[in-house]
């Protein structure tokens, strides 16, 4: 099994460095826009099953015991003794998450978020509280867990219908808000993966997190400061393809990263 390891995967500072990603229009940036974590932040394109990451976040339904797309696949490359550990865990709420073991994957953890039904959730008005949640409950979980390294996957964007702009900007939001709120906390986390799976879901990253994360205007130096980031004006963004509800498996998508650098 191909394994891509945590150095392997380029930060957004690298993307912005390489021109693989392109900074935001200054009307389009966040109100807390900063360049600030741009060392810890990244995007990458392949089979999460395959990230030598500490944790990764599965798409997971409410009893956790597995089901079809991304939750599938940890489950298949995991083994039989993941099922046997999330048995005792006696479900899931959505909007929340918990915590396993990884056996045969060659992350140390999975933890099983389970992200809302859009279409339902959002009649109701709880889909973005319950899609940040996701996220804000599997980076406590990291921390508490010893865990310095995490990709997400694109979670709620395949059966459970989320469009995947949409779902990259409460994702965004919520990994940003949870990162600026508490320093010494943050310190404790080396990267967060977002590991898309599928070309729509990749792109609406690619759109959205130079909103969040704007390129440091800082030449040679860390990320620079919120004050000069302000002055960096210069969008191209994507036309997203409507949402595919099928299996990650039947898209073929290769072992190798599209980026590597």
């Amino acid at each position: 099994m191909a394994v891509t390891t945590l150095k392997e995967i380029p930060t957004i500072a690298d993307l912005y460095e390489s021109g693989d990603l392109t900074q935001a229009a200054q009307d389009d940036l966040r109100p807390n826009a900063t360049p600030t974590h741009n060392s810890k932040i990244s995007l990458i394109r392949t089979d999460i099953t395959k990230l030598a990451v500490d944790a990764i976040v599965n798409a997971a339904n409410e009893s956790l015991l597995g089901g079809g797309g991304v939750d599938g696949a940890i489950h298949r490359a995991a083994g039989p003794e993941l099922v046997d550990e999330c048995e005792e865990l006696d479900g899931c709420d959505t909007g929340d998450a918990k915590i396993t073991g990884a056996y045969e994957l060659p992350c140390k953890k999975v933890i099983h978020a389970v992200g809302p039904v859009y279409h339902t959730r959002k009649r109701q008005g709880t889909h973005t509280k319950l899609l940040q949640g996701c996220y804000t409950r599997s980076l406590d979980l990291m921390v508490e867990n010893g865990c310095r390294s995490i990709a997400f996957s694109a979670l709620s964007t395949g059966v459970y219908g989320y469009p995947s702009e949409e779902a990259a900007e409460g994702a965004l939001g919520a990994v940003k808000g949870w990162l600026d709120a508490d320093e010494k906390r943050s310190g404790k986390v080396d990267r967060i993966v977002f590991c898309s799976f599928l070309e729509k879901d990749e792109k609406a990253y690619e759109k959205l997190v130079p909103r969040f994360f704007p390129q440091s205007t800082e030449k040679g130096g860390e990320d620079g400061l919120e004050s000069d980031v302000q002055d960096e004006a210069n969008t191209q963004t994507p036309i997203l393809p409507n949402a595919p509800t099928d299996d990650p498996a039947d898209h073929g998508l290769p072992d190798a990263k599209k980026r590597k650098l």
